[in-house]
């Protein structure tokens, strides 16, 4: 119990035959203030505030639902508890509709009052010394995990595990935070030396029956057999969507779609759009992209955005496959358009839609350039809680909602995830040598860092190779790349952003759900 009080109003007109109840409510430690109408409980309130308040709901004179109503002008946030010997639906709506926070039907013994108590003033502390007791009771099980991972499937557990936590320990305030902060580190660790591992094995011939699912898999996997179904699909590729960020918004799916299956696949090196999101359009890795279809395929060195064929990729990869569906292809930057297809969309006939959208991209970027953005969004947490709010009152609900009036089936995926950053590590290289932060590619690239994976001969790994003395490297765990000059100054700029292109669970192991409309 802790040292201050809670503080209890409770009105009723028989508030003399309560007296068993104000006792035991003291005995457990609670300070219970009796009143025995509306308008000494109003005039209680107007003098002090109370932590919960009791209203019975039939008095003389001001009735419980009229002295609710002044209770929630005074103090709104103040849980209030009507208790009634009625059982009529509309007193039950009336008070429902004045939120309340609980309805307790008369008699009530001593017992319910405590469980109410608990519920509404001391479920914060309850929850939070709980939820600390069973982490700490998991924490030496997921240890383990880490230390012994070595498939696939194993470390997709581990980062279903840490984002489970991730949410639950968010808005607790506790030493726990630190030590799960510590474990998704340690697994990020281990998850870089398994990629570095077994990653080039991933593109050899025959392909090994152990390769996840990677980007170029998608459509090929995922989508097709619905459309060989009948089915009419809708594919959303929300950009830079991340594992922990599905699961904040999937309660408010949950009031359109049902989930037939979430499964967490494996973005491809660079963990970037260029790469990952090309080769889920086209069903091909980014090289073979280069040498099949050059025209459609942008290098690092060319100024022209590197996205700008995503509707031409998506029909080439039908048509590699006789797939003769007609579709549309969406790119969502703004509301507005957003707003005008969900209007268009109920006379769409074409089996495949795609419709990408930006703004978690758009989103990650501000961070970095925006001071503003910087204090709205300095963790997971508040990233996760910008994301939600968001999604709450953007129109891609609206979009999604429409969606599922309509009765496509929707395949929910990203290209890949973001990655909050904090210690640089300097790199050496050419001019021509790409800007991201998480991965170089170019000539004469030199890093002194242990903690990389130095690619030099891309092709193996389904990578363009411009000139013959081309390499790619790769930032993992939470490193970024900064150049020698001014680097204490980048540092600081960058440090804490959150950057996608390299090797960490954040950004490689991303959701891929497929949603049936209710």
């Amino acid at each position: 119990m802790e040292p201050t009080l809670k503080q209890i109003l409770w009105a009723d007109d028989e508030i003399q035959l309560l007296q068993p109840y104000v006792l035991f409510l003291r005995e457990k430690g609670y300070e219970v203030t009796p009143v025995c109408s509306g308008q000494d409980a109003i005039d209680a309130c107007e003098e002090r505030t109370f932590d919960i308040v009791f209203l019975d709901e039939q008095m003389p004179g001001m009735s419980g639902i009229e002295t609710l109503q002044e209770l929630k002008r005074l103090h709104p946030e103040t849980p209030v508890v009507m208790i009634t010997k009625s059982e009529e639906e509309n007193i039950m709506e009336q008070a429902i509709g004045q939120q309340i926070a609980d309805y307790l039907i008369k008699p009530v013994n001593p017992n319910q009052i405590l469980l109410c108590l608990k519920k509404h003033i001391q479920s914060r502390q309850l929850v939070a010394e709980q939820t600390n007791k069973t982490y700490r009771e998991e924490f030496t099980d997921i240890a383990y995990m880490i230390d012994t991972a070595r498939t696939f499937e194993e470390f997709v557990s581990i980062h279903k595990s840490l984002n489970r936590w991730d949410l639950q320990l968010q808005d607790v305030q506790s030493p726990m935070r630190d030590m799960l902060l510590q474990q998704r580190e340690q697994a990020n660790t281990a998850w870089a030396k398994w990629v570095i591992r077994n990653y080039e094995s991933w593109f050899t011939t025959p392909v090994p029956a152990d390769r996840p699912l990677l980007s170029p898999d998608v459509f090929k996997r995922k989508v097709f057999p619905l459309l060989d179904k009948g089915e009419k699909v809708f594919v959303i590729v929300i950009d830079n969507f991340r594992y922990d960020q599905w699961k904040t918004i999937q309660p408010l799916l949950n009031e359109l779609f049902t989930v037939d299956e979430e499964q967490i696949y494996c973005s491809i090196l660079p963990t970037a759009t260029q790469y990952a999101r090309n080769a889920i359009f086209s069903g091909l890795m980014p090289e073979q992209i280069r040498q099949m279809h050059p025209d459609l395929w942008v290098s690092e060195e060319d100024e022209e955005g590197k996205n700008l064929n995503e509707k031409e990729l998506i029909q080439n990869q039908l048509d590699r496959f006789r797939k003769r569906y007609g579709n549309t292809y969406y790119k969502i930057n703004e509301s507005d358009f957003c707003e005008k297809i969900t209007k268009q969309i109920g006379g769409l006939q074409t089996p495949l839609n795609v419709a990408v959208i930006n703004f978690i991209d758009m989103l990650s970027h501000a961070r970095t350039d925006s001071k503003m953005m910087r204090e709205l969004c300095n963790n997971e947490s508040a990233y996760r809680s910008l994301t939600l709010s968001w999604f709450q009152h953007s129109p891609t609900k609206a979009f999604l909602a429409r969606i599922a009036r309509l009765g496509y089936k929707v395949v929910l995926t990203t290209d890949h995830g973001t990655v909050r950053v904090t210690n640089p590590v300097p790199i050496v290289g050419d001019k021509n040598t790409n800007t991201n932060l998480r991965y170089k590619e170019g000539k004469a690239l030199s890093c002194q860092s242990k903690n990389v994976y130095e690619v030099k001969q891309p092709l193996r790994i389904g990578l363009p190779c411009p000139n013959v003395s081309t390499s790619y490297v790769f930032c993992t765990g939470n490193d970024f790349f900064g150049y020698p000059n001014n680097f204490n100054y980048y540092a600081q700029i960058y440090r804490n952003t959150f950057q996608h292109g390299g090797i960490s669970m954040e950004e490689m192991l991303i959701p891929l759900v497929t949603l049936s409309p209710k």
